[in-house]
C-alpha cells in the first residue's frame, strides 16, 4: 500500500512540474507562481490526509464528498493541460529531429503561450462544469416521459401513468428543503402509481430519517411500491454484529414505510381497475459480485398468472441481461437504477455517452432485448462526486399501452 503510495505519489509530482510550465509561460510574475504551488502543495497535501484516513477506517459520510471534489475539481482536469503542452513538446521534438531550429542550449525554450492558454482554459473549464454540477447540478431534476408497451394490458390501464424514481441516496443531501421542488414535480405529474427502485440511502437507516416529511408528500392513486438496493442493506459499514446491521435494514423498511413507501422483498403487489389487473413485482438487489443477489423472480411470481400484465422492479439493471430477459414468466417491463448515468456524460438526444457504459451497456433510458423491455433511471440523487455533469437527476413518467 505505502509503494502504491509513493508511486502515485511521484507522478502527481512529475505532472506538476510540467504543468508548471506553463505557468511561467504565462507570467514571470513571482508571487502569482509561488501562489500557485503553495495551493497546489496544500490541495495534494489535504488529498493525500483523506485518502489514508479512509483507508484507515474512517467513514465520516462526507469524506468521499471531498476526496471527489480534490480530485474532480482541482486534479482530473490537469490532463488537458498535460495534453496540450504534450502536443507543443512533440511539435519541437519533431522540429528538432529535422534539424530545424534550436541548438542543444535552447532546446527547451518557452513554450508556444497559445497551448498553454488552450490547455489551462480548458482545464478550468471543466473545473468549472464539476463546480456547477455541486451547485447546481445535483438539483436540476428532469422529468423523462416515456411511453411504454406492455404485453396482455388490460384495456383499462391503458394510459396508465407510472413515477419511477432510483437512487436517491439521501445520506449525500444536507437540507431536505432544497429536494422540495423534486417532490413537486413529482406530484405535478398526477401518477396513477409510483415506484422506487432502491438505494434510499448511502450507508445507514439514519440518514433518510429528516426525508421522512418530505417524501410523505408524494402523492399517487393507487400508491407507492419500493425496493431495496445494494447500499440499503449496510455493506459498507462495518457493525458490531450481524443483528445490528438487521436492525438497520429493519428501520429503514421502517422509515420507507412511515414515507408511505411499501417494501416489497421478492413478492408481488395486485394493483385492480375496473376488475382487471396489472402484478408488479418487487425483487431484492441482484447484481454480479461483490453486489449481493438477494433477488428471487420464482418467488415474487408466486400465485400470479403466466399471461398477466407484469412490470417487474429490480435495482441493477445486469439482472435483466443475466436473468430476467430469459426467464419464462415473460416479464414485459423491468425497471431498474444503480447506474447514476456516474452523474457524468452526454445525454442528448442524439448523443449519450458516459464512462459508465463501458461497464454497464445498459445504463440509461429504454432498451428491449428478446422482446422484453428494461427501463434503467439515471437516479434522483448523488453519490461519491456530490454532484452531476451532463447527466441530470431523472424522474421518469412512465404511460402504459
Amino acid at each position: 500500500m505505502q509503494r502504491n503510495f509513493l508511486i502515485i505519489a511521484g507522478i502527481f509530482l512529475l505532472m506538476e512540474i510540467y504543468i508548471y510550465q506553463a505557468i511561467r509561460t504565462l507570467t514571470d510574475n513571482f508571487w502569482i507562481k509561488l501562489g500557485y504551488c503553495i495551493l497546489y502543495l496544500g490541495i495534494y497535501g489535504l488529498f493525500a490526509y483523506e485518502i489514508l484516513t479512509f483507508q484507515r477506517g474512517d467513514r465520516d459520510a462526507h469524506k468521499p464528498h471531498l476526496i471527489s471534489i480534490l480530485l474532480l475539481v482541482f486534479i482530473l482536469p490537469k490532463i488537458f493541460v498535460v495534453l496540450f503542452l504534450l502536443i507543443d513538446d512533440i511539435f519541437r521534438l519533431g522540429s528538432y529531429a529535422v534539424g530545424f531550429t534550436r541548438s542543444s542550449e535552447n532546446f527547451f525554450p518557452e513554450r508556444r503561450k497559445f497551448l498553454s492558454l488552450v490547455g489551462l482554459g480548458l482545464g478550468g473549464v471543466l473545473s468549472g462544469l464539476f463546480i456547477d454540477g455541486i451547485t447546481f447540478g445535483k438539483y436540476r431534476h428532469k422529468v423523462r416521459k416515456v411511453k411504454v408497451k406492455i404485453a396482455n394490458l388490460p384495456k383499462s390501464f391503458k394510459g396508465y401513468k407510472i413515477i419511477q424514481i432510483s437512487d436517491v441516496h439521501s445520506g449525500s443531501f444536507d437540507d431536505p428543503n432544497k429536494l422540495a421542488h423534486a417532490i413537486d414535480l413529482i406530484n405535478e405529474q398526477k401518477p396513477d402509481l409510483v415506484l422506487f427502485t432502491g438505494d434510499m440511502v448511502n450507508n445507514v437507516a439514519d440518514e433518510f430519517k429528516p426525508f421522512i416529511p418530505l417524501f410523505s408528500k408524494i402523492t399517487a392513486k393507487d400508491g407507492k411500491l419500493s425496493v431495496l438496493g445494494n447500499h440499503d442493506y449496510g455493506d459498507y459499514v462495518t457493525w458490531k454484529s450481524l443483528d445490528e446491521k438487521k436492525q438497520n435494514l429493519d428501520t429503514l423498511i421502517d422509515y420507507q414505510k412511515q414515507a408511505g413507501f411499501d417494501m416489497m422483498r421478492n413478492e408481488h403487489r395486485i394493483i385492480e381497475k375496473d376488475g382487471e389487473k396489472l402484478y408488479i413485482l418487487g425483487v431484492e438487489n441482484w447484481g454480479l459480485k461483490p453486489f449481493p443477489q438477494f433477488g428471487q423472480i420464482d418467488k415474487a411470481l408466486e400465485n400470479v398468472p403466466q399471461n398477466a400484465a407484469k412490470i417487474l422492479m429490480s435495482h441493477d439493471p445486469t439482472h435483466f441481461d443475466y436473468v430476467v430477459k430469459k426467464h419464462p414468466a415473460n416479464i414485459s417491463l423491468t425497471l431498474s437504477g444503480h447506474t447514476h448515468g456516474m452523474q457524468f456524460g452526454l445525454d442528448l438526444k442524439n448523443v449519450k455517452w458516459s464512462p459508465v457504459q463501458y461497464k454497464y451497456p445498459k445504463w440509461a433510458d429504454l432498451y428491449e432485448s428478446e422482446e422484453k423491455l428494461l427501463y434503467v433511471n439515471r437516479g434522483f440523487g448523488v453519490l461519491g462526486y456530490p454532484g452531476r455533469v451532463g447527466v441530470l437527476p431523472e424522474i421518469t413518467l412512465l404511460e402504459l399501452s
